[in-house]
């Protein structure tokens, strides 16, 4: 089986059969094909010509092009579930990435916005909107509601109205693999959200879809300009360090934890599979308690 075809068919195993996301598969599609343009000019063209000695050659040829560990790691863990797939399926006799390593990633604290810096911000949002203009009041909303659901912005981008319910102050969110969870939301969000949804909304609406937040061009909000917009909005902070919906994502788990939740409600909140992924959360509360032992400790 040529190895181009072998590719196409397991990515749309990932993507009909275990719903992986459009990004996630994206994401596999260009690390495999990789793999197979280093292939070519050493005449493998074929999954049964794959062997371990091309594999580590290929992280080899990777990591010699200045590729974090953190990349390796994924290249490595995109091909031992792709060759594992041909091999469950009878497409090759043997797993030739079942022994292969790549460098270990290691693992980053994430990046958090504090506390006053964010509320000053989304102030300043709330009162430039109170001037009425449409993209304005979509933007305050897009960024009171990232920050107090703590959501992915491909979750934010997939709400219709009939995901909130304003009695509750909830959402309904699906994540990844489909599942569903409930998030709450606060007054300010609230609030936002509703200037948003009767003052803007029907003024940005150029086609009709059912998706909450629209684009300038009045379809539906696209991940990429939600990533944008945000990243423009946190990147006038002073010394910013953390742009993009993400680092909405990591300040609402951290001041969460800061200001005394639960570590499983942060996780249902988040939608994480394993306790252990929002565990790093704990960390930056650490480290932000640290710091503040030793700047205000006489015997730090």
């Amino acid at each position: 089986m040529q190895i181009r075809l072998a590719i196409e068919e397991y990515l749309d195993v990932l993507h009909s059969e275990r719903q992986y996301s459009p990004a996630t598969v994206r994401a596999y599609g260009a690390d495999l094909q990789s793999l197979a343009e280093f292939a070519k000019p050493r005449n493998v063209f074929e999954v049964a010509d794959i062997d371990l000695e091309l594999l580590r050659d290929w992280l080899w040829d990777l990591s010699q092009r200045g590729l974090a560990p953190s990349s390796l790691a994924r290249h490595a863990a995109a091909v031992r579930g792709w060759t594992s797939w041909l091999a469950h399926n009878n497409r090759i006799s043997n797993d030739p990435a079942a022994r292969l390593r790549a460098p270990r990633a290691g693992r980053s604290l994430p990046k958090v916005v504090a506390q006053e810096p964010l509320r000053e911000l989304l102030d300043d949002l709330r009162s430039r909107a109170a001037e009425g203009d449409p993209l304005e009041l979509r933007d305050s909303a897009v960024l009171e509601l990232l920050y107090a659901t703590g959501i992915r912005v491909a979750e934010l981008c997939a709400l219709t109205q009939h995901d909130i319910d304003f009695q509750r102050l909830t959402i309904r969110v699906w994540g990844k693999g489909g599942k569903e969870r409930v998030v709450p939301f606060g007054a300010p969000a609230r609030s936002a959200l509703e200037a948003y949804l009767v003052r803007a909304r029907p003024m940005l609406l150029r086609v009709e879809v059912d998706r909450v937040f629209l684009g300038a061009r009045g379809g539906a909000l696209g991940t990429r300009a939600a990533y944008a917009l945000v990243a423009k909005n946190l990147g006038a902070l002073p010394g910013a360090t953390a742009s993009g919906p993400h680092a909405l994502r990591h300040s609402a788990a951290t001041h969460l934890l800061d200001g005394g939740a639960d570590l499983r409600t942060v996780q249902e909140m988040l939608g994480h599979s394993s306790l252990g992924t929002t565990q790093i959360y704990t960390h930056v509360s650490t480290e932000r308690l640290r710091d503040a032992y030793r700047i205000a400790h006489p015997r730090a």
